[in-house]
């Protein structure tokens, strides 16, 4: 049944795609599709407009048409059959790509994670596997009291320095925000700021629109867990220059 009520509108021609807008929305009716955000549900939207502050490109308004009712009783339907029905994270030795290994005496540590290292040629500065956010393990023991840095994918080959200047002795995790699931992102960001004693972040992103979803995405975790984590946002030019640092 339509009624005449609030609802969000999206203007597709300013949408760029950078997905910031969906985790703000905790009925999960916005959603990525072909490179634009889009309406999963009429049903779904309840017109508040939670999501609007978080668009860079404004391209999100709150306007009063016909529309289906919000209907509560279909967004917790439709949030319990989107939760996975395995865990979010992969248990360590199901996949091979998931499979935990720590790097003898380069595993994470805060004490020299914030230390530039000299290298050797050919010398890699890792120290544990995996380093993907879809398959690092909520559970992965490199991750227990550590300094974390979050990489956008794009930063590892536009910062010609990331192993001397940012790894030291950090726990890794890397991703796009725009080709994954963001919503799976917050949560296994939240449960790991709810488990595990995380000492530091460091978020690394691109200056591109579509990376600046990633630090939205780990400060709303860290919100979600109750957790105040020393955090550290740094912005990167496409020519892989810093241009940002707080």
């Amino acid at each position: 049944m339509k009624v005449k009520r609030k609802i969000i509108e999206i203007d597709e021609e300013r949408c760029d795609g950078c997905g910031q807008c969906i985790p703000s929305c905790s009925e999960g009716a916005l959603q990525i599709i072909d490179g634009k955000a889009r309406l999963v549900s009429e049903s779904y939207c309840d017109g508040l407009g939670a999501c609007l502050g978080e668009c860079p490109q404004d391209a999100l308004r709150v306007v009063e048409r016909e529309a289906e009712e919000f209907d509560e009783e279909a967004v917790e339907e439709y949030l319990e059959k989107s939760e996975p029905s395995a865990p979010a994270d992969i248990p360590m030795g199901v996949c091979p790509s998931a499979a935990v290994h720590i790097f003898g005496n380069t595993a994470p540590s805060c004490e020299t994670a914030n230390k530039p290292v000299t290298l050797e040629p050919g010398n890699s500065r890792l120290g544990h596997w995996p380093v993907q956010i879809n398959l690092v393990p909520v559970l992965a023991p490199f991750l227990d009291n550590a300094s974390l840095l979050v990489l956008a994918d794009c930063t590892a080959v536009a910062y010609p320095n990331l192993h001397e200047d940012f790894l030291g002795k950090r726990a890794v995790m890397m991703g796009c925000p725009k080709f994954d699931d963001i919503e799976r992102y917050l949560e296994k960001f939240t449960e790991i700021f709810r488990t595990k004693d995380i000492e530091k972040v460091t978020v690394l992103h691109m200056e591109v629109p579509c990376c600046s979803a990633l630090p939205v995405i780990v400060r709303k975790a860290m919100a979600n867990a109750g957790k105040h984590v020393p955090y550290e946002e740094i912005m990167l030019g496409t020519d892989g220059k810093i241009l940002s640092r707080s």
